[in-house]
């Protein structure tokens, strides 16, 4: 994924624009999102694949120089806590709310408060997953699957992110974070 403003330093913007719609009118290049462009990728079973939300967003944060953080369902996702594959992608991010529509996919950008992006990464991953699990809906199993996918050095980072989590929550980073 690229941006246009990613190649300000080899011509001027209209030259890149030029460039770039020249790329997309013979294929070349597809438009992903308003500004987001990226190379079509063709599979001969499913005709041409999207990219993924991730890397849709991550172009778009390094073009808006913003920050963003997976929410609800497709964060429980993200760290298998949650077989649920969401239609709409939900983003927590520091800069303006938007929507992406790639496909039958959206993904939303909401923006959200500083403290909210203050544990932006893998303990506000943790955070927002749990948030989406609520606090009935957090069993062993979840924690087992935490336990092996983050490293020790991330549930350790989970312990400083502490005061940045629901009170609710505690209990559970605590548990993750004993090695």
């Amino acid at each position: 994924m690229t941006t246009a403003s990613e190649h300000l330093d080899l011509a001027p913007r209209e030259t890149i624009h030029v460039a770039l719609h020249r790329l997309l009118r013979e294929g070349k290049l597809r438009r992903v999102g308003r500004g987001i462009y990226g190379l079509p990728q063709p599979d001969p079973l499913l005709g041409e694949l999207l990219p993924s939300p991730e890397v849709v967003v991550r172009a778009s944060a390094r073009r808006d120089r913003t920050r963003y953080q997976p929410t609800g369902a497709y964060a429980a996702n993200l760290l298998g806590l949650s077989d649920q594959v969401p239609a709409k992608v939900v983003y927590l991010t520091d800069g303006p709310s938007r929507r992406i529509q790639m496909g039958p996919t959206t993904i939303e950008l909401r923006h959200t408060t500083a403290r909210q992006m203050a544990a932006a990464g893998r303990s506000g991953l943790v955070i927002q997953a749990f948030r989406h699990l609520g606090r009935d809906g957090i069993a062993p199993h979840h924690l087992a699957r935490l336990r092996v996918l983050l490293s020790a050095a991330e549930r350790r980072a989970l312990l400083a992110d502490l005061a940045l989590a629901p009170t609710w929550m505690h209990c559970y980073l605590r548990e993750l974070a004993e090695e």
